[in-house]
C-alpha cells in the first residue's frame, strides 16, 4: 500500500513544506494555462495577465470583445499598427503591503502590466475603428475595407 506524504505537509511542523508544495503546484498550474498557438493571437501569452477575448466576424466588420475585470478605462490602451491590434494596460494592486494589521493567507489575484496582440486578416481604416469600455468589458469594432468585404463570397456545398 502506497503511503501518502501530502497530509503531513500541511501540519504545524511541516507548514513551510506545505507552502512550498502550494508554490510548486501554482507554478505548474500557471504553466498549463498558457495559450496554444492560434491564428489570431500571439503565442506564449500568459493566461493570468492577458485579457480573455472573443473574436467574431460579420460581413462588414471584425468584432473583438476583451474582459478586463477590475481595470479602469484610463489604464487601458488600444493601438493599431501594420495589421496588428494590441490591447495593453495595467491592473493596479489594491493590497497595501505596508499594512501590518493584515496577515495574508491566500493571494490568487494577479496584478501588473498586460498586453495582448491580435493579427488582423486585413488593414482596417483606423479612423473608423470604434472602441467602447463598459463594466470591465472592452468592445472593439474594426470595419472591413470595401474591397475586403466584396471579396467574401459564399460557396455552395453540393451533396455527394
Amino acid at each position: 500500500m502506497a503511503r501518502s506524504y501530502l497530509p503531513s505537509l500541511f501540519g504545524r511542523e511541516g507548514e513551510s513544506l506545505g507552502s512550498l508544495f502550494r508554490d510548486v503546484e501554482k507554478s505548474f498550474e500557471d504553466f498549463s494555462r498558457r495559450f496554444p498557438f492560434a491564428p489570431f493571437t500571439a503565442p506564449f501569452v500568459s493566461a493570468r495577465m492577458a485579457p480573455t477575448i472573443d473574436i467574431s466576424e460579420t460581413k462588414d466588420a471584425l468584432e473583438i470583445t476583451a474582459e478586463l475585470p477590475g481595470i479602469d478605462e484610463k489604464d487601458v490602451e488600444v493601438t493599431l499598427s501594420e495589421g496588428m491590434l494590441t490591447i495593453r494596460g495595467e491592473k493596479k494592486s489594491e493590497r497595501d503591503e505596508k499594512d501590518t494589521e493584515k496577515n495574508w493567507h491566500v493571494i490568487e489575484r494577479s496584478y501588473g502590466a498586460f498586453s495582448r496582440s491580435i493579427a488582423l486578416p486585413f488593414e482596417p481604416d483606423s479612423g473608423k475603428v470604434e472602441a467602447k469600455f463598459d463594466k470591465g468589458v472592452l468592445r472593439i469594432r474594426l470595419p472591413k475595407p470595401p474591397e475586403v468585404a466584396k471579396k467574401q463570397q459564399k460557396i455552395e456545398i453540393k451533396k455527394g
